[in-house]
């Protein structure tokens, strides 16, 4: 009786180490179940995080790179946003767009004081110019001839700089920022017609508040003033607008190579980094102001002191 008491007794012993190990191992499983899954729930969000961020990053890129949907394109021939003026052919527009007043006729700007190429081959005239600010036409129409006349005979350089400070005065249409951008296209596809372009256009500037010219519009201006047709994808595409409210953004802030001045009108005209106060519609009172600038910095450059002679002297 006692051996088979003890046999039985052995049983529900091991039985109970056997369900000990089974529950082990199970639970051994499940943790194992778990931390696969928690892995996989780590590394899914940390994807998903990554793809959010990214989300992020190209809406900011897209949001500060191409306003209104348009590719931000740099012009490859700008200098501080400006563009030099390298051909002056436009006398037959400024003829016919040159209002006939006392201070535009060709009495009044033979008589105006002008720079001598000798003088005033450094005289550096840049214009940041506003399709739409009718100071802007006022200038170009007063001044054109005399301009033409400066740059032509090399006595002059002339830069201008597209800027749109009146981008919302034109009911939505930002007849500003296009113009601008329609500048910049003849700039750098056909930066021969630049003054033709800006003078015809300034003869023809809408209204402040208007709608403006349509691209289309644009277009044919600049295919009147000298450009070829190809300029037309350019500027019925808008593909500088972003660039050139970047640059008048810039300009606002500060003026390349000037003592911290800043664009707060336009047009802003500087003759050799200093702002022109005087009346835009008056050519003579302008001309005075270049031939002052134009003598002031060739009295203020250094007379080069000769060198002394290698020859002995007998």
């Amino acid at each position: 009786m006692s051996s088979n008491d003890s046999s039985d007794a052995a049983v529900p012993a091991d039985s109970s180490v056997d369900r000990r190990s089974a529950v082990r191992e199970k639970a051994q499983l499940v943790h194992a179940r778990q931390s696969r899954a928690r892995r996989w729930r780590i590394a899914l969000l940390s994807a998903l995080a990554v793809v959010v961020v990214a989300a992020i990053g190209a809406g900011i890129a897209i949001a500060l790179v191409t306003p209104s949907g348009k590719p931000q394109l740099t012009p490859p021939n700008a200098t501080d946003s400006g563009f030099r003026v390298s051909d002056v052919s436009a006398r037959a527009a400024i003829a016919s767009t040159a209002s006939p007043s006392p201070s535009t006729d060709a009495a009044a700007a033979a008589a105006s004081p002008s720079p001598s190429s000798s003088s005033a081959s450094n005289v550096d005239i840049r214009i940041y110019i506003d399709y739409l600010a009718p100071g802007s036409k006022e200038f170009q129409l007063a001044n054109a001839q005399q301009l033409s006349t400066w740059v032509s005979q090399g006595a002059a350089t002339l830069t201008y700089y597209p800027v749109a400070m009146l981008a919302a005065k034109s009911n939505g249409t930002k007849y500003s920022l296009r113009a601008a951008s329609a500048a910049v296209c003849v700039a750098t596809q056909q930066p021969d017609s630049l003054f033709s372009f800006t003078q015809s256009l300034l003869s023809q500037q809408p209204s402040v508040d208007s709608d403006g010219l349509s691209d289309q519009q644009l277009a044919s201006v600049a295919v009147g003033a000298g450009s070829d047709d190809t300029v037309s994808d350019c500027i019925e595409n808008e593909k500088y607008m972003a660039w050139v409210k970047d640059a008048t953004d810039a300009a606002l802030k500060s003026l390349p190579a000037t003592d911290g001045l800043k664009l707060t009108a336009a047009p802003t005209i500087l003759v050799n980094g200093k702002p022109y106060t005087g009346a835009l519609d008056d050519p003579k009172e302008f001309a005075q102001f270049v031939l002052t600038s134009a003598s002031e910095k060739y009295y203020s450059t250094p007379t080069p002191t000769p060198s002394p002679s290698s020859t002995p002297l007998d």
